[in-house]
């Protein structure tokens, strides 16, 4: 699949963003912290990954698609149907 830089450079931030929330989810059941506060930390960071998944899976299904390349559809179908 061909993307632009821009685009690629945004999936890249978003999963960066994902990364960093996770490590802050370490830190804060490493403290103790409160169950409430950890829970809507997992929230926040499982949203942001649903999110950039959707992009990722939108971005590709619609350059496969308009290449009428239903044999990387059918791919990508196969695996969102394992999930």
């Amino acid at each position: 699949m061909i993307e632009t830089k821009s685009s690629v450079n945004d999936v890249i931030l978003r999963l960066k963003k994902v990364g960093g929330q996770v490590e802050g989810l370490v830190r804060m059941i490493e403290s103790g912290q409160e169950c409430s506060q950890i829970i809507t930390q997992f929230q926040a960071a499982k949203a942001a990954l649903d999110s950039t998944f959707s992009l990722v899976l939108h971005r590709n299904l619609k350059e496969c698609m308009s290449n009428d390349d239903s044999k990387n559809v059918e791919k990508i179908l196969k695996l969102i149907s394992k999930q």
